[in-house]
């Protein structure tokens, strides 16, 4: 296969979707898991995908100021991101799992519901960020970190995920979901 720096945009599309993992009945019966790790097995999807997400930065309208990565596949993404382009990573973390003061949301998920946190000196108004994950499912973590974001006063400019699962809607329960942007999605 060529190199992929000089792949284009849809060939490098392919080669993650071509290496997404798919686990059936995972993690329980009737549930199609798509595995973003699998992917990540191949070094020449890791710089496809990291390769998408910074030009897709590149193209923002404005000057981006900090990315939000969502515990835990977001940190991967996120931080890599970050480190490239030079700017702060600002972590969402599960409720308990970050230091000093913290901003909460409580949000639903399909059993249960979950807390989220960002540390509330991370993000100033003003501020323009990217939030970034890696799958859109049902929109509550994503929804979450959005309303915490805007809570500090910062600017979502945009929601990137590598993986949608259109079927579960999940762009609904995120505000302005003009603002998604997802490389690949599961119909």
């Amino acid at each position: 296969m060529s190199d992929i720096k000089t792949m284009n945009e849809q060939s490098k599309l392919q080669l993650i979707k071509d290496h997404i993992g798919e686990f059936r009945d995972f993690p329980k019966e009737g549930i199609v898991f798509r595995d973003i790790f699998t992917a990540l097995l191949d070094g020449r999807v890791c710089t496809a995908i990291q390769d998408l997400l910074i030009d897709r930065v590149k193209k923002a309208a404005v000057k981006i100021d900090a990315i939000v990565g969502l515990d835990a596949r977001g940190f991967l993404f996120g931080f890599s991101m970050a480190a490239q382009l030079g700017i702060p990573f600002v972590p969402i973390r599960k409720k308990g799992k970050l230091p000093g003061k913290c901003r909460s949301y409580e949000y639903t998920l399909e059993y249960g519901s979950g807390i989220l946190e960002i540390q509330e000196n991370s993000v100033r108004t003003g501020q323009n960020v990217i939030i970034v994950d890696d799958l859109l499912a049902t929109g509550g973590t994503l929804n979450a970190a959005y309303q915490l974001v805007t809570a500090l006063g910062a600017n979502v400019q945009e929601i990137i995920v590598i993986l949608e699962l259109v079927e579960l809607n999940g762009r609904a329960n995120i505000p302005n979901s003009d603002k998604v942007h997802a490389f690949i999605a599961y119909d």
